[in-house]
């Protein structure tokens, strides 16, 4: 059955009692997750540890898959990569944060800056598809589930439409958790890309809710619950398609932004009893080097380098190195040498970030459990 991309919004009532009553419920534990964001004494601390775990995520949903070791060896601004995944993951942290900053300072998301995303996250300049031939086919089988719009011209008037409806709040009343959720089918049905759709349309679901006030950092860690329900999320995008019933696809959507916030919020809050942990053991043992911008740097990333302290804590290098061993033999850091660099681990958040996926574990029940994971 072929499907016909419908211009949006949708003609047909989607707020459904069931749709309204899970959409209350993500949008509570939204606000507790932007309430505990904001505990935090320097965001980039979580924004650059969390935007690689969900790069992380988001890259294995597509089959490529890096370690921890790989991913936190790698150092994106050097342009030093353990792996060819590795880069790619960093390359999806990249293109987030970017995204991020120009949502915040144009307070819209356009086509233009999603084909910018594409070009991070993929190194081309390819753009919209212009050639026919695209087609999803079964992993499994070969067979072809669903064949995208083929026309260029027809993927650009989608793609303004699409533009319209994500930034002009007039066009819709829809709840904007509703509205992501019909904005993430949309794009994933437009498939303008060659490559890199998926994990583009997972960065718009984040910058789509920080454009909507809804998310106040880009932190909501949807690629995990997406990949540990990875069978249901293509089912539930190809049975839209073909029923043109979109109420299980939205409550799949609701269910990913409850479950997420509520695990977002206790990674957060563990990750900051980490930080005063090391506060008090640094501030006791070694005092003479104590300072919060030596906390915040040694969580700014899993690993930290000698340069990195030089740069925030404003010293010369042989301070830095000295203050580095002297976390090294207090047991706070690992030294790690990769090729002439010198990493240090912060143990307990690797070992934190390590273990995150056994440790905060979504409800397979699928019920709504108002109490989030123990840390």
């Amino acid at each position: 059955m072929s499907y016909s991309i419908p211009i949006l919004p949708l003609s047909q009532e989607l707020e459904t009692k069931s749709v309204l009553k899970k959409a209350t419920l993500a949008h509570k534990a939204l606000a507790e997750l932007n309430g505990v964001s904001e505990s935090i004494p320097n965001e980039v601390i979580i924004l650059n540890t969390l935007s690689l775990q969900e790069a992380k995520d988001s890259s294995a949903i597509e089959n490529i898959i890096t370690t921890h070791d790989e991913l936190y060896s790698s150092d994106s601004l050097a342009l030093q990569f353990a792996s060819t995944a590795a880069k790619e993951v960093h390359n999806y942290a990249n293109a987030l944060r970017n995204g991020y900053q120009e949502v915040i300072e144009r307070g819209m998301l356009t086509s233009n800056m999603i084909i910018s995303i594409q070009e991070l996250l993929e190194e081309n300049k390819a753009g919209f598809r212009k050639l026919p031939g695209t087609a999803l086919k079964n992993e499994q089988t070969g067979e072809t589930v669903y064949t995208p719009p083929q026309s260029h011209d027809e993927i650009v008037a989608f793609m303004s439409n699409l533009e319209a409806f994500i930034n002009d709040d007039s066009l819709s009343e829809q709840d904007p958790l509703v509205k992501m959720a019909v904005i993430h089918h949309q794009f994933e049905s437009i498939h303008p890309f060659y490559d890199g759709n998926g994990r583009t349309g997972r960065i718009i679901n984040i910058l789509y809710l920080v454009k909507a006030g809804l998310l106040r950092l880009p932190i909501l860690y949807l690629s995990r619950y997406i990949n540990q329900h990875k069978s249901e999320y293509y089912r539930l995008l190809q049975s839209t398609r073909e029923t043109e019933k979109w109420e299980p696809w939205i409550l799949f959507m609701l269910e990913a932004i409850y479950q997420t916030s509520m695990q977002t919020t206790s990674m957060i809050r563990h990750i900051k009893g980490l930080m005063l942990n090391h506060k008090q053991e640094i501030r006791s043992k070694l005092p003479k080097i104590y300072s919060q911008d030596l906390i915040n740097n040694l969580f700014k990333h899993p690993y930290t380098k000698i340069d990195f302290v030089v740069n925030d804590l404003h010293i010369t290098r042989q301070t830095a190195s000295k203050h580095l061993n002297q976390l090294v033999d207090l047991g706070i850091l690992t030294l790690h040498k990769l090729g002439k660099e010198n990493y240090y681990i912060n143990n307990a958040l690797y070992e934190f970030l390590f273990h995150a996926p056994e440790r905060f574990k979504f409800d397979e029940s699928k019920n709504f459990n108002p109490s989030p994971p123990s840390c």
